[in-house]
């Protein structure tokens, strides 16, 4: 198993470039785009609910925190600090269950797997409670050697990955790499404090401030884009399954790669005549469930539990 894969609790089915999995013929751009497909584990010939709920509450403090809040409090308090921010209710309405969920989920991934630094606590920021499409669903910096790539990402809990709710998601994302949203966004990053306390290189701080200066032309950051797109989604795979074997790997692996073909017809044709698209960078991330509203309920009542305190 591989170290990252280690840190980030599931198990990695796919981590490769979309082109070798596409099943649409002609489909053009695909140099720019890449597919992820993780798994849960089993335990007892059940899906490990436990796992994921671990995973969500690991991550949680990091993305509905700012980073001195999160220096300040110890971990108990780190949890009930960061359950009073979280917005999600057992109220919303069914296609909106879950998606403050689906955001700490990619916060976990962007973390573990792409190595991105939490200069954007999303989750803390988002200040109205009623808006909860507000921005990206989370922003990250990725350092590498003497450069940063930024990324903005969407995260959504789904019944089901069918072409009507992959229709919504390129929408969402379509939306997200306007001008003046991402103008906005960088806005954000370049006046938190949290960028300065979390990148200690000086040089890179100023790199990274002057290259998302709203002076700069958006044009010339895209080739530094990347839009990781998570879908948890409800999986009858799954659901039937009790332990994770070859057979399970390749049905798994069969459906996600239709899914994605899917994913990107529909977004190709949607917003290929965007300028410089072929220079952004699209990661497909693909989680199957077994239950969405077992994981919702879940979440709900830890959520419940930790405001309480």
């Amino acid at each position: 198993m591989k170290k990252n894969q280690r840190k980030l609790g599931f198990e990695i089915l796919i981590d490769d470039l979309f082109e070798k999995f596409n099943l649409e013929e002609g489909l053009t751009p695909v140099s720019n785009k890449r597919i992820l497909s993780l798994l849960n584990d089993f335990e007892d010939g059940k899906w490990r609910y436990s796992q994921f709920q671990n995973f969500i509450w690991d991550n949680i403090a990091e993305t509905a925190l700012s980073k001195r809040e999160r220096d300040s409090l110890i971990n108990h308090s780190l949890l009930t600090s960061a359950a009073k921010n979280l917005r999600l209710t057992d109220k919303q309405d069914k296609i909106g269950a879950g998606s403050e969920l689906a955001e700490i989920v990619l916060y976990g991934i962007m973390k573990h797997h792409f190595h991105a630094l939490p200069v954007v606590p999303k989750i803390f920021y988002k200040q109205n409670p009623q808006d909860n499409a507000k921005g990206a669903d989370s922003v990250h910096i990725v350092v590498s050697e003497n450069d940063f790539t930024i990324w903005f990402g969407e995260a959504k809990f789904y019944t089901s990955v069918e072409d009507v709710n992959l229709g919504r998601i390129v929408e969402s994302v379509a939306n997200s790499i306007k001008t003046d949203k991402l103008k906005k966004e960088n806005a954000i990053i370049i006046n938190i404090n949290d960028i300065d306390l979390i990148i200690d290189d000086e040089t890179m701080r100023r790199n990274i401030k002057e290259t998302l200066s709203p002076q700069e032309s958006i044009d010339t950051l895209k080739h530094k884009i990347n839009i990781p797109i998570l879908l948890i989604h409800e999986c009858d795979i799954t659901k039937a399954q009790k332990e994770i074997t070859q057979s399970y790997k390749d049905d798994i692996a069969t459906h996600h790669t239709e899914r994605a073909t899917a994913y990107f017809k529909k977004q190709v044709k949607k917003i290929k005549t965007l300028h410089k698209y072929s220079e952004i960078n699209f990661h497909i991330i693909l989680f199957p469930v077994p239950s969405k509203k077992v994981i919702v309920d879940k979440f709900l009542s830890n959520v419940k539990h930790y405001k309480e305190q």
